[in-house]
């Protein structure tokens, strides 16, 4: 099946040494450009205290920091790529580009932390748009036979950019000051835009839609903000809190009436005919179970590393190394096969691959040492790879061109509301595991019981981070750590039987039905 593209004159395919259009420079542009948005995902973790000293903010203020990006960022996915649709992947890319570097400099020059958490909720926005345009931008420079290697050196991209965030974040935070981690997007946002100047030609569908569905904006805006929020919140609400049921209730309501009105919208959002296809419907879904149980998990990693092995958040980002390395190189590799046998023997050889991670993981205790932890992040890492390239072909390449940007937004969607809800889930499962284990653990390493009142429960809330009290002998130390590692061990199997889930999904994606490469009118 075969989409008609409209190029603009001077977007003719590259000829001799013309840069327009060139595939590989057209990747290497939008490598660049998602590079800051990647690099963001994990460099300011590491500047969150040291915005917290210089500008005196409350642990509340803190969070916002952080949520205030990922709300916005999922929240716009899909309406991002529906712009890059109507207007050009283009043009919408350019945008993002131009306006994340712009909110990063804003954010290094604000007095208060009210401004940085303003920026942050802007620089969300921006990332939105240049993650979708990056996929139609690719699917529109790139022949179906090279495509799936594309999308795996993006993905290598994405992966070296994440690895990279804790300890360039660490380095810059350390040397030069906080402000420095968002200085840096700048002159990567500079480069962008050059080599999107120079280099990117317009890609759009014919029958793309030409107004935008603003009733089904607004439903599935709210639903998503509804969700991703509820969920972030639930861990101190409590799952059963009105607070919490109101914003998941609210979320999956406005997610019915959504789907109602796409029936009827005259040009919907989303046209609900896309999920009638059972392997993008599959794929949606396998990157929300992916991304819960990869997201979910990664994130106890990080306090196990830096406070149950003492590591700074450097070393902890070198240790972490083995995995990303094999994203990186894993990613081009698993491109190249899929493009060869189809995207699922891959798929489930890569989740089955987690699966075995993940309980190797849950394994790990207070004396494991780097042996052991590099040969799961290995393992985990090429389960990875596969799975991040092949689901984003299987998505992208079964919807029609006009919605390549509303699939791309889909498919990044999916990955932030269900990473977003592993690290909730996972993070109630630890915590529940944690309070019940450390007053045994408590009781056999001093012989009394764990203090009861206030001083009990900030005992237990610090378990659950893997901080043993200050200047606490080892016995006490190695309980707090042991209750910690017991915790992260359950929360580990239960992301296994997850990924285990994601596996037997695998099974029903298949190769786009629309990979053959479109018809080109000029």
């Amino acid at each position: 099946m075969s989409q008609s593209v409209v190029l603009d004159k001077e977007a003719a395919p590259a000829t001799g040494g013309r840069l327009r259009g060139h595939p590989w420079l057209t990747l290497l542009t939008v490598a660049v450009g998602v590079m800051m948005v990647a690099l963001d995902g994990t460099v300011v973790a590491i500047a969150n205290p040291a915005i917290q000293q210089d500008l005196h903010a409350s642990p509340a203020d803190i969070q916002w920091v952080t949520s205030g990006y990922l709300l916005a960022l999922a929240v716009f996915l899909i309406t991002a790529g529906k712009i890059g649709d109507r207007f050009g992947h283009k043009t919408t890319f350019l945008v993002g580009a131009v306006g994340f570097a712009a909110t990063s400099a804003a954010i290094g020059f604000a007095g208060s932390i009210q401004q940085v958490i303003l920026f942050r909720v802007l620089q969300g926005l921006f990332g939105a748009l240049l993650q979708p345009a990056a996929l139609g931008l690719l699917r529109g420079a790139f022949p179906a036979d090279k495509l799936n290697m594309a999308i795996g050196i993006w993905g290598g991209v994405i992966g070296a950019s994440t690895a990279a965030g804790p300890i360039v974040g660490g380095l810059l935070v350390e040397h030069v000051n906080w402000e420095s981690v968002f200085f840096i997007n700048i002159p990567v946002g500079i480069v962008a835009l050059v080599l999107g100047l120079l280099v990117l030609k317009d890609v759009r569908a014919e029958n793309a839609a030409k107004s935008f569905d603003i009733p089904g904006i607004v439903l599935l805006s709210g639903a998503m903000f509804m969700l991703v929020w509820g969920i972030i919140k639930a861990p101190a609400w409590g799952w059963a809190d009105p607070a919490t049921l109101l914003f998941l209730g609210g979320a999956l309501l406005a997610l019915v009436f959504f789907a109602v009105w796409q029936k009827y919208a005259k040009e919907p959002l989303i046209p609900l005919s896309l999920f009638r296809s059972v392997p993008l419907s599959a794929g949606t879904l396998l990157m929300v179970l992916m991304a819960f149980a990869f997201f979910g998990g990664i994130f106890f990693v990080t306090f196990y590393l830096q406070n149950v092995h003492g590591m700074a958040p450097v070393d902890a980002g070198v240790h972490l190394l083995p995995m990303t390395g094999m994203m990186i190189v894993g990613a081009p590799v698993a491109g190249f096969l899929i493009g060869k046998i189809g995207p699922r023997i891959p798929i489930v050889a890569g989740m089955l691959f987690t699966t075995a991670a993940m309980l190797g993981m849950s394994t790990l205790d207070i004396h494991s040492g780097n042996g052991v932890m590099a040969l799961w992040f290995v393992l985990m890492g090429l389960g990875l790879s596969p799975v991040m390239v092949g689901a984003t072909e299987v998505i992208v390449g079964n919807a029609p061109l006009e919605l390549s940007g509303v699939a791309g937004g889909l498919q990044q969607a999916a990955m932030q509301v269900g990473g977003s809800l592993g690290t909730a889930v996972l993070g109630a499962v630890m915590a529940s595991k944690v309070t019940g284990v450390l007053p045994g653990n408590w009781q056999a390493a001093t012989g009394g019981p764990l203090p009861a009142g206030p001083d009990g429960e900030q005992l237990k809330q610090l378990a659950q981070l893997g901080i043993a009290p200050p200047n606490a002998p080892q016995g006490i130390a190695d309980a707090v750590h042991s209750s910690f590692v017991s915790g992260m061990g359950v929360a580990f199997v239960v992301a296994s039987v997850v990924a285990l889930a994601a596996a037997g999904l695998g099974l029903l994606t298949k190769r786009g039905a629309n990979d053959a490469g479109p018809a080109v009118h000029i």
